[in-house]
């Protein structure tokens, strides 16, 4: 019985350093925990997220650390984020602010821009005035800013939704739904109303009478945060980064990403007029303090929504805001 133990004992002995050589052979790294995943971040096809996309296809960041998917609209960022296949995206305000409400713990990390005509109400050529939406169907993204487009729309018109039949769907069926005869407007954005417009469709309504009000921010779900804050830095400095080049290189950039949005070097030009980012230190300025900036421009936003039905209490600003990554990041190189 000694003996046998003894054995055993032995066997485990001579087992042991065997595994420890074997490590040791293929690098310690092996036989540790295994490499997390990289930060995935999703944005959809907005050119006000494209900095981003430049930072990833430049070599901005290591892929390893984070990864930027290019989703076909904000609510498959959104259906993604809540069933943890994403650990951050670019979303607009009243996305996120929805999104809190429904329980989901986020957090604002940046204010990347706002849109200043780029979110935009095309219409079929016989709908000539805004008196003529009454009776209308008019397609709009669910759970997207395109509902707060809406609600100025009609009340511009002096309408209310009981006046229209709004028809939810995603805006890269728009175009097939206006065509079909479905519906005869559509709340759409820049780069995807460009095939609609150019389809024959005219602009009636867009964000420049709407000054503020469609903001877009970077969130990360709050356990990654918490998790890991050397990753999200990483994020950040890729949007701080890609965002720098757009500024240095307008014209460059849009030659590269223009093809990816079925634009033009001078339509993706274009389409850049109708938004305005915000630098690190403007993001920095109004995430910042006891009573950030940011309150006073969501809560606008906010009420708007409530008054909705689609939130359920005003924001909890406090728990939704995280300064922390922009203090963090260096402002060293990057253009005010």
């Amino acid at each position: 019985m000694n003996q046998g133990v003894f054995g055993m004992t032995g066997w485990s002995e001579r087992f042991r350093a065997v595994w420890v050589a074997a490590c040791l052979s293929i690098g310690l790294s092996g036989c540790g925990e295994p490499p997390r995943p990289p930060l995935t971040v999703g944005i959809n096809t907005w050119v006000g997220y494209d900095p981003l996309v430049l930072a990833r296809d430049r070599g901005m960041t290591d892929r390893q650390i984070v990864k930027v998917v290019e989703l076909i609209s904000s609510a498959e960022a959104l259906r993604h984020l809540r069933n943890g296949l994403l650990d951050a995206a670019a979303l607009t305000l009243d996305e996120t602010l929805r999104l809190a409400d429904s329980g989901f713990d986020v957090r604002i990390i940046a204010l990347l821009d706002t849109s200043d005509g780029a979110d935009v109400v095309l219409a079929a050529p016989d709908v000539r005035a805004l008196a003529d939406l009454r009776g209308r169907s008019i397609a709009v993204e669910e759970a997207s800013v395109g509902t707060l487009v809406l609600e100025r729309l009609l009340k511009k018109a002096g309408l209310t939704s009981a006046d229209v039949s709004v028809v939810k769907m995603e805006s890269t069926q728009h175009l097939t739904a206006l065509q079909s005869g479905r519906v005869s407007v559509a709340v759409s954005y820049a780069p995807i109303e460009g095939a609609i417009r150019r389809a024959g469709y005219r602009r009636i309504f867009d964000s420049r009478q709407m000054p503020g009000e469609i903001l877009d921010v970077l969130v990360v779900r709050g356990e990654v945060l918490r998790e890991r804050p050397a990753a999200v830095d990483a994020l950040l400095a890729a949007w701080n980064g890609g965002l720098n080049v757009l500024r240095l290189d307008a014209v460059g950039a849009a030659a590269s990403l223009g093809p990816g949005a079925d634009l033009s070097t001078r339509d993706y030009l274009d389409v850049l007029k109708g938004l305005r980012f915000f630098s690190p230190d403007e993001s920095l300025h109004l995430l910042a303090g006891s009573e950030p900036g940011l309150v006073g421009l969501g809560q606008p936003v906010a009420e708007t929504l409530m008054s909705l039905g689609l939130l359920s209490k005003f924001p909890n600003w406090a728990a939704l805001i995280d300064s922390a990554p922009a203090e963090r990041a260096p402002q060293a190189g990057l253009l005010p």
